[in-house]
């Protein structure tokens, strides 16, 4: 069987992370590469660096992965489900609910595997943990917290830090427990001079009845 065709829209700091574990995947080929801003990383190699979407799916692709701003998230996605090429979206997989859901539509249309890029789901730890918790080797579970800072991201001024860093805490909070959310409260405020927020505290209850925490910045060194 011949090698998957892949496409990478987004050469940013997730771009280029896909790039090289593309490059390292059996069974696939990293045979086109697209971001209307070029190439800060370097990571297209002797691949010709794309503009757009239409560009992209022209190369003659099985799948893709789309790592560019949030706020494209829908454009691009609707793009690639409408051209059947099987698409791993980066996270969050859109700026709004209903654009997510549209975008969930489009893939189901057309039978195509639709994925988000929750990394986390996979790191080794928290898999292992999530095994221990529903064994019950932790005894009952009340609350659940956690804290997630990093710098700012260079290339992400659409969204701001919940959309941006949060996302991966709410969802994994959720899937740890296997129970998702009933009710979410949060407070956020912005210290940097960005159009978004840079700092989130939230608090929340899971249908399982844990209470949770989570604290959220741009701004810790």
């Amino acid at each position: 069987m011949a090698n998957l065709r892949v496409g990478l829209i987004g050469l940013g700091m997730m771009g280029r992370h896909h790039a090289r574990v593309l490059r390292e995947l059996p069974g696939v080929d990293l045979v086109a590469v697209a971001d209307a801003y070029g190439d800060p990383h370097g990571v297209a190699g002797g691949l010709t660096v794309l503009s757009s979407v239409e560009e992209l799916i022209a190369e003659g692709l099985d799948m893709a992965v789309a790592a560019v701003p949030t706020g494209m998230h829908e454009e691009v996605g609707l793009a690639l489900a409408d051209a059947g090429v099987h698409t791993l979206v980066e996270k969050p997989i859109a700026a709004s609910t209903e654009a997510g859901q549209r975008l969930v539509e489009a893939f189901e249309a057309k039978n195509l595997v639709g994925a988000v890029g929750h990394i986390e789901r996979f790191n080794p730890a928290l898999q292992s943990l999530r095994k221990r918790i529903e064994a019950g080797e932790l005894g009952d579970v009340y609350q659940i917290a956690t804290r997630r800072q990093g710098p700012f991201p260079s290339r992400i001024a659409d969204v701001g830090v919940v959309k941006d860093l949060g996302t991966h805490d709410i969802d994994l909070t959720a899937w740890l427990a296997q129970s998702r959310f009933d009710s979410i409260f949060a407070q956020v405020t912005t210290r940097s001079g960005r159009p978004h927020e840079d700092m989130v505290a939230a608090t929340g209850q899971l249908e399982s009845g844990v209470i949770t925490n989570h604290l959220v910045n741009w701004l810790s060194p």
